[in-house]
């Protein structure tokens, strides 16, 4: 009799979920057009403007800017950064996800919190921390004076601010992910005689490969663009301490429009390829979590 009454009630109640869930032309219609107007309005037309005044003068004066020294030496620190920051924040970032997916500890919450700190805090204020810390005046100021060690209006400084703003974006990409996936796996790994680094590469590693690609992805872009925390600790001495976006706001502000937008559009070229490489992870990754979910239901 329930087998029955499953029977008759089943096909309503299927009917019902799918009026409910059916909207009418217009507005699906009307949602997509905002959407894409949006899209168009903010994203496609800023975009498109940055390359047409970088390309105004034509492309022997757009690569003349792109190879002028002080725009090298920006695009090399933005490289250097970029290239010190997202190695720090991956070995930070798998380091935190594994104890806190992996283990129970106290203060684990706590560790959770600093994590998202950079999120709350802003960049500017990020940057006037470390010239509080590590200034001509600050906390270790007179000590870092009398070794001969410069940190605020060096390269130094300029890592430590977009490590600092950057930290977040592995662990938290590896932390719910990690949770997800439980600890059974790794514990039968021990039982069988792996250690500790063996079970992380053969075992925690290839789980959570995409998703720490995609942390990394993340990580790079916002090493990239950070602007807030880099300005206040760079200084601003060309052909030293400026990176790309410090460049672009030098030229901008002296008027050369176009030497300005031709640094504007290598970041913007880099953000598409970092778009690009993102969309190939997330299909990657999405294509292989159907296969393990085939091979399961197999």
């Amino acid at each position: 009799m329930a087998s029955a009454r499953q029977t008759i009630v089943d096909p309503a109640a299927r009917f019902e979920t799918r009026a409910a869930t059916r909207e009418a032309p217009w507005v699906k219609w009307t949602l997509i057009v905002i959407a894409l107007s949006f899209f168009a309005l903010f994203l496609l037309m800023p975009l498109a403007a940055v390359f047409a005044e970088a390309l105004r003068k034509g492309w022997a004066a757009y690569f003349a800017a792109l190879v002028e020294p002080d725009a090298l030496a920006a695009i090399r620190l933005t490289l250097v950064a970029a290239g010190i920051a997202v190695p720090l924040n991956l070995v930070f970032g798998v380091a935190a996800a594994w104890a806190i997916a992996k283990f129970e500890f106290r203060g684990k919450h706590f560790l959770i919190t600093l994590i998202d700190l950079p999120f709350s805090v802003s960049p500017v204020v990020a940057g006037l921390v470390f010239v509080l810390m590590f200034g001509a005046h600050g906390w270790f100021g007179a000590w870092l004076n009398a070794h001969d060690i410069k940190i605020i209006f060096a390269v130094p400084g300029i890592v430590l601010a977009t490590v600092f703003v950057t930290f977040p974006f592995v662990a938290r990409e590896l932390i719910p992910l990690m949770q997800a996936q439980g600890r059974e796996e790794e514990e039968a790994a021990i039982v069988l005689g792996a250690n500790g680094w063996r079970t992380f590469w053969h075992v925690t590693l290839p789980n959570i490969r995409w998703g720490l690609l995609y942390g990394i992805i993340l990580c790079n872009a916002r090493a990239m663009g950070e602007f807030g925390a880099v300005s206040v600790v760079s200084g601003h001495i060309r052909g030293e301490t400026n990176t790309m976006p410090l460049q672009v706001e030098i030229l901008y502000n002296e008027y050369q429009f176009a030497a300005a937008f031709a640094v504007a559009s290598l970041l913007a070229l880099l953000a598409l390829a970092t778009l690009g490489i993102k969309t190939w992870v997330e299909r990657r990754a999405g294509r292989a979590s159907r296969t393990i979910q085939d091979d399961a239901s197999s």
